[in-house]
């Protein structure tokens, strides 16, 4: 009985959802790189 418990516990650790934090920081900087190039093409834009 307790190899059926142990079994339920290590499906149940193992059916969590996956740790996403390079996900996130790699989402956050294609974005300050999105905005960057962004101002900054339209700051030479407005200085000519």
């Amino acid at each position: 009985m307790r190899q059926l418990n142990d079994k339920k516990i290590n499906e149940e650790q193992q059916s969590q959802e996956p740790n996403l934090k390079g996900t996130l920081i790699s989402v956050v900087l294609l974005g300050l790189f999105i905005i960057i190039a962004w101002g900054s093409i339209f700051y030479i834009f407005m200085d000519r």
